[in-house]
């Protein structure tokens, strides 16, 4: 496990109806290293008493780091109706509230030397894209489709000014409702070859996955792809999954 950092809970912030900002803060933040925004730490919260090794794990974004300050910005994605360990935590926190995290580790980084890129995820990759978009070049050209829970989740994105953004509403939540696959496969496709990167609920991954692949003739070396989440199962049992679909998809 990576450096285990003991935090607080400085400040919490509502960007939109079913995203949630929490603000951590803590001297175990003095050698966080800057560039990391994007990446992701862990939180970890104890099975019994905190023995150092006996933690439930959960991997969120870095929204944003403020070295100065000491202020590291995690956001918290309703997509499952506050029934997660994590977001329970966090729409529950109060200032002063302790959290233990460890990391940080690196996000995999975005080609641009392509015609375009392509994003593609639900709420919990918000965040993500989000970083990403804030750090493009500002003539890369490309889209986004993002699926939300409400039309307050359509927030403001700092992005290259021939990016398009699309928002898939999805009334909530339940992924059997969702058109994120139907509004990928719907995509008025630009010219030349694409990055794609990809990160949502497994089985909708699975789809994508073989779309991009298979009907796109997308080489795997030009995307990324990933599971975030898994409807009906814990972050435990997905990570069991995940691992072992990976096994197979790189082979």
């Amino acid at each position: 496990m990576k450096r285990i950092r003991k935090l607080k809970v400085l400040d919490k912030k509502k960007i939109s109806n079913n995203l949630l900002r929490i603000i951590l803060t803590g001297n175990d933040l003095k050698d966080f290293p800057e560039n990391e925004k994007g990446g992701y730490v862990k939180l970890l919260f104890p099975k019994s008493k905190i023995n150092g090794e006996e933690f439930f794990q959960r991997p969120y974004t870095i929204r944003n780091f403020r070295k100065s300050n000491l202020e590291l910005d995690i956001d918290f994605a309703n997509h499952t109706g506050n029934k997660g360990l994590a977001t329970r935590w966090a729409y529950n926190a109060k200032p002063g509230e302790n959290i233990i995290i460890s990391g940080p580790s690196s996000k995999p980084k975005a080609r641009e030397n392509v015609d375009w890129l392509l994003f593609v995820g639900d709420m919990s990759a918000l965040p993500a894209i989000s970083t990403y978009l804030e750090d493009l070049s500002k003539n890369t050209l490309g889209k986004a489709i993002i699926e939300i829970l409400d039309n307050s989740d359509k927030i403001d994105l700092v992005k290259p000014k021939n990016f398009e953004i699309i928002w898939s509403i999805n009334k909530g939540g339940v992924i059997e409702n969702s058109d994120l696959v139907k509004n990928v496969y719907s995509l008025e496709w630009l010219k030349g070859t694409p990055y794609v990167w990809v990160a949502c609920e497994f089985n909708s991954m699975k789809v994508l996955r073989n779309y991009f692949q298979s009907e796109k003739k997308i080489n795997k070396n030009e995307m990324y792809i990933s599971s975030y989440w898994k409807s009906g199962e814990n972050q435990e049992t997905h990570k069991k999954i995940k691992q072992k679909d990976n096994l197979i998809w790189n082979k």
